[in-house]
């Protein structure tokens, strides 16, 4: 389904929201805790930035969940009282779910699915129809939603071993990384607890189990296109797991993505490109002193490799819908590149190498990305992580913030204020 048009431009976009005089838009620099600004053009890039959200605490999903209905006409976010819907053309937003934890948008239906309870649900968010799905196993959760929705795939842990990270089938969503994340991936690890994958079908409820595994299953995506391909990782401390996987719906053909070639060298945050041909990932080789947006073709196993600078590296990369630009939430001096200015929203146009030499498909196809910041986060506390993502029209990219003290989301546009054409 081709992208369709949803947040018009400036003209129209003021008029959609309350008034707000274009001489007396609001400082991004304006004081923590005080009513956050409905709009901004950023004085440090040009980029104009919008609130979405008005709920204090509110946040948009996580970077690879898929987050548009099948219409791509609205957009799924997280409240403290459940899941809304916002519709992109309008900026009308409405509760759908009460409680519960969203897991995705549908790619073709306009379903939510979400866990509520020890069960997992969907909603048409147009309609509001419920269906229950099925219940979950005790200590299990569902992560990820298949291309066609035939299928739902997540995990749980067998026995009564203790969950360091907590039993997420229980938890409530936190948006605040803990501080005691670190510790908490260590003891995970070496638990080794035993789990399984599984899969349902959204039809019949049916579970089957595709893989049993004392290592820990995590951070599950089911190919945007290819229904019966998921991708899984290794959890835990970067330098000490092999990361990356692919498995069939069925359990078969289980592929590690990428190899370790150093000691300390480090992978993950993966996600797909929106056509299923690449899955894109954070590489640094070694941990902390050089960095590579990564990505691995799918079919080919061929690979290209895009290098940047330590104060553009970001915890969180995504790819736009048609594959040529890429964005990033930056980071701050307390994440893995101890970045001294890397409190930005960036884009990334990649720039491909010219090869002059062999020609030779087994080799590296390496590149660079060429960084535009599109917003300050200098009153972000990265706590918060953004988790970028491009909209349908791939016009503005959402993240979530509390530079302004609770969290909202907020998106800003590709182009700058400046370059955006009048309307007649």
């Amino acid at each position: 389904m081709s992208p369709r048009p949803w947040l018009r431009r400036t003209t129209v976009l003021m008029a959609c929201l309350p008034a707000i005089a274009l001489g007396q838009e609001a400082s991004q620099t304006e004081r923590p805790n005080s009513d956050p600004p409905k709009s901004w053009i950023d004085p440090a890039t040009g980029h104009r930035v919008l609130r979405l959200t008005s709920e204090p605490g509110s946040a948009s999903l996580y970077f690879h969940q898929n987050a548009f209905t099948g219409d791509q006409r609205q957009m799924i976010y997280t409240t403290p009282r459940g899941i809304s819907v916002l519709d992109l053309k309008t900026l009308a937003a409405r509760p759908i779910v009460e409680g519960g934890r969203a897991i995705v948008a549908g790619r073709h239906s306009q379903n939510v699915y979400y866990m509520k309870e020890g069960s997992v649900f969907s909603t048409d968010v147009d309609t509001g129809a419920t269906r229950l799905i099925a219940n979950l196993p005790g200590r299990g959760s569902i992560a990820t939603v298949n291309a066609d929705e035939t299928l739902l795939a997540g995990t749980y842990i067998e026995g009564s071993g203790q969950d360091y990270g907590g039993d997420r089938s229980q938890q409530t969503h936190s948006l605040d990384q803990p501080a005691t994340k670190g510790q908490m991936m260590e003891q995970r690890l070496a638990a080794r607890l035993p789990m399984a994958l599984f899969v349902i079908d959204t039809k019949t409820g049916e579970l089957r189990t595709i893989l049993k595994s004392a290592d820990w299953l995590n951070h599950l995506q089911f190919s945007p296109t290819d229904p019966t391909l998921l991708m899984l990782c290794h959890e835990g401390p970067w330098h000490k797991v092999e990361r990356i996987w692919t498995i069939r719906a069925d359990g078969s053909q289980l592929t590690k993505v990428h190899n370790r070639t150093m000691a300390m060298e480090i992978f993950g945050h993966e996600s797909w490109s929106a056509d299923g041909k690449t899955i894109w990932y954070d590489l640094q080789t070694p941990r902390g002193e050089d960095f590579w947006l990564a990505g691995y073709e799918v079919a080919s196993g061929g690979r290209t490799w895009y290098h940047l600078q330590r104060n553009e590296w970001s915890i969180h990369f995504n790819s736009s819908p048609d594959g040529k630009l890429f964005a990033g939430d930056g980071s701050d001096e307390g994440q893995v590149a101890h970045a001294s200015d890397g409190k930005w929203i960036y884009l990334f146009r990649p720039e491909l190498i010219e090869n002059r030499g062999p020609q030779d498909s087994a080799l590296i196809r390496p590149g660079v990305l060429r960084a535009e910041r599109l917003v300050s986060m200098s009153q972000h506390q990265y706590r918060l992580e953004p988790n970028v993502n491009f909209t349908p029209d791939q016009k503005w990219v959402i993240f979530r913030s509390n530079m302004f003290g609770s969290s909202y989301v907020f998106a800003v546009e590709v182009a700058k204020a400046s370059e955006v054409p009048a309307r007649p």
